[in-house]
């Protein structure tokens, strides 16, 4: 799953190259409407699994969480065609939005933004600079990226950990809609509850104090929301065949 998922042009914030630039909010979530699932934090898992399948997703970093927002390819079932988002949470992935975090040389954190975004320009908005400073709207958003890529960090962590100790298993499944329509869902993984069960307790207790066990459960309730998926989809509109979700 890639970090730039909606974004068009990434490069990061300069204070010359951006002195005038100005950003506002975007004016609807159209620019996430084009994707079915999108990164979690850990500290997101108890608001989202409310609203969407949390599910674990293998990628170079290893495996981390993510929100299940869509049965088909390049469709996020929560965005309408206004534009609005149709649930009570905002994954932080896509809040964040037009700004991103970033890598320089030595390794440190950037600012980064989507230079494609509407969000950005000279005339309307709030200033990023003032004097060659960050401004309020600049610093606000600095914060935000240094509290997710913390938060980024460890649940990487997480994902590795529920990996080392062999809970996680593939979970291929066909999603039936009502007209007959079949999804299937390909390469997701889940945690396995046998193998929960199963654990030694050193292990579960490892777990109980890191804070991890109340996140897997948050994770197995989540799944129930795939019906709900499919109930989105089938008021949508489905298709008269397979369709693959990878």
């Amino acid at each position: 799953m890639s970090e730039m998922i909606f974004y068009e042009r990434v490069v990061a914030l300069n204070d010359k190259v951006h002195a005038k630039l100005k950003v506002r909010p975007p004016a609807s979530f159209a620019y996430a409407a084009r994707t079915n699932s999108v990164p979690l934090l850990a500290s997101e898992f108890f608001d989202c699994a409310r609203e969407y399948p949390i599910v674990f997703i293998r990628t170079d970093a290893g495996h981390i969480p993510a929100a299940l927002l869509g049965l088909r390819d390049s469709e996020n079932l929560f965005v309408d065609r206004a534009g609005k988002w149709d649930a009570r949470y905002v994954p932080a992935f896509v809040r964040r939005y037009p700004f991103v975090p970033g890598k320089g040389a030595e390794g440190e954190l950037l600012v980064c933004i989507d230079e494609a975004s509407q969000c950005f320009d000279t005339k309307e908005g709030e200033a990023l600079f003032v004097e060659g400073k960050p401004a309020a709207q600049l610093e606000h958003a600095m914060k935000f990226l240094t509290e997710f890529h913390q938060a980024a960090t460890a649940t990487e962590l997480l994902g590795r950990r529920l990996q080392d100790l062999g809970l996680l298993r593939q979970a291929d499944s066909v999603a039936q809609l009502k007209d007959g329509s079949q999804f299937r869902l390909n390469g997701l993984h889940v945690v396995d509850e046998g193998k929960l069960r199963d654990l030694e307790r050193d292990a579960v207790h490892e777990l109980f104090v890191n804070g991890t066990l109340p996140l897997v459960y948050a994770h197995l309730m989540s799944l129930g929301n795939l019906g709900q998926l499919v109930d989105r989809l089938s008021r949508r509109g489905g298709v008269d065949k397979v369709s693959s979700r990878r």
